[in-house]
């Protein structure tokens, strides 16, 4: 059994004893931390929180739980139901409530959920108000409702509709376009929520022909749900028979779009994100952002289209704060993850098939002619396991002062940029070793790169 508890969420295995599992009294505690520290930075006055969930099977009992803690806390809640990620945040905005909580394990398999947790503006709390979730929750600091302030649930199972009424309202979304290319369109949504999102989307593009794959939303994932070319066998096998101009793939909450080209080739991930700002870069030009941890060739097609390119350090929040920072018209992060500010601040799959759609319409091409009009970069993703008494702080430090002729950013982990190739290096949060992310022009340097700085790392154990 595990549990995992970060700033960034609480998730884990189903089963098992009280700590070591999310099971019952663990959803309770860090639902009812959760709801002191929504009172606290709440600004809106609302006593509102939305919930939705993604279709996994214990995502009732999980609901449940998260329903009488809230409402014991004093909340009224809209349960929206069976909702992507994306979804969720965009209720929370139209309810002007003051939190919302997506119960969702994104990618992991299907004996693991999670508590997704969201502030006033459906964003996901920062590093600060999640640790204060954790203290809260191990201190069971926490006060819940008398009798007379008891709060209430009401159901709203329509914002699956309002979120694709949203999509089809965004100016750089042709309708008319996608209707009139006439795709044939295939899908695995890996029986969750995307089975329900996905079909409506493309039927209200004017998709006339949807193959879909996986689409009963019973949580009973039929392969690894992370949307990976090693899982993705069937549906690519399916692309590669022909007939068929494009296939989209997304996780369990939707947050992650992967595209698979009319050969059956893979798109990659971390070109869904390139693709979709090329598109928007030619239509609104600005800025982008993506996390330190992806691509260099959104900084490239950016930098073509005269924007200017930030990074920013890995995980959603950290990025969308570069993004208002910047005032990026475009962003994300290299796993599928497009945020689309138009729309809202959060990865949207919904949003990055929508402007893909449109933009493969009105380019004429084929997806993988699409494809190969982008830098060609290739990412190599390694590990180095470290004893526990190592001071991996200390070791990243040597590492920085070792490559401190290069460009070195330090604001997560160490990332060295060579002019031809990049090498990121940050901490597991969870077990002792250092992740190694290395990008270069073929594989093999990829490999070559993130290999030569993993010696450096060896030798200093040593």
């Amino acid at each position: 059994m595990s549990l995992i508890k970060s700033i960034s969420g609480i998730r884990g295995t189903i089963g098992g004893r009280s700590g070591e599992g999310l099971n019952p009294l663990d959803i309770v505690k860090f639902t009812a931390a959760y709801a002191t520290v929504i009172k606290r930075i709440s600004t809106n006055g609302s006593k509102k929180i939305v919930v939705g969930r993604d279709a996994r099977i214990s995502g009732e009992m999980v609901l449940h739980c998260v329903l009488g803690t809230l409402t014991g806390m004093g909340y009224d809640v809209v349960n929206i139901g069976l909702a992507t990620t994306p979804t969720t945040e965009i209720a929370v905005k139209e309810e002007n409530a003051a939190g919302g909580i997506i119960l969702t394990a994104s990618h992991n398999p299907r004996q693991w959920n999670a508590l997704k947790l969201l502030n006033q503006d459906g964003e996901f709390l920062n590093a600060a108000q999640g640790n204060d979730v954790l203290v809260i929750a191990e201190n069971a600091d926490f006060d819940f409702a008398d009798i007379d302030n008891i709060g209430k649930v009401t159901d709203n199972f329509s914002y699956t509709a309002k979120h694709i009424e949203s999509v089809l309202a965004l100016n750089l979304v042709d309708v008319d376009a996608i209707k009139s290319a006439n795709f044939k369109v295939a899908i695995d949504c890996v029986n969750s929520v995307g089975g329900i999102a996905i079909p409506e989307l493309l039927e209200a593009l004017g998709v006339k022909v949807v193959n879909k794959l996986y689409c009963e939303p019973n949580g009973q994932f039929p392969h690894n749900p992370e949307p990976l070319p090693e899982n993705l066998k069937e549906i690519s096998s399916l692309m590669k028979d022909g007939g068929y101009d494009v296939g989209f793939v997304v996780d369990p909450d939707v947050d992650r779009l992967a595209i698979i080209s009319e050969d059956g080739s893979m798109f990659g991930e971390e070109y869904t994100l390139v693709a979709v700002a090329d598109y928007v870069l030619r239509h609104t030009p600005g800025n982008t952002v993506s996390n330190l941890s992806s691509s260099r060739a959104l900084r490239d097609v950016t930098r073509a289209l005269n924007g200017e390119y930030s990074a920013a350090a890995v995980g959603e929040v950290n990025v969308v704060e570069k993004m208002k920072a910047t005032s990026a018209v475009i962003g994300g992060e290299g796993n599928g993850g497009v945020i689309y500010p138009e729309s809202h601040y959060g990865r949207d799959a919904l949003v990055g098939i929508a402007l893909f759609l449109t933009y493969l319409a009105k380019s004429g091409k084929t997806v993988s002619e699409l494809r190969s009009g982008y830098p060609q970069y290739y990412i190599a993703k390694q590990k180095v396991e470290l004893t526990a008494d190592i001071d991996v702080d200390a070791l990243l430090e040597a590492v920085k002062n070792k490559y401190s002729e290069y460009d070195v950013t330090d604001i997560d982990g160490v990332k060295i940029d060579f002019p031809d190739r990049w090498v990121h290096l940050r901490k597991s949060n969870t077990e002792p070793i250092i992740r190694v992310y290395a990008e270069a022009s073929s594989s093999e340097e990829a490999e070559k790169t993130a290999a030569g700085v993993m010696d450096v790392i060896k030798s200093m154990c040593n």
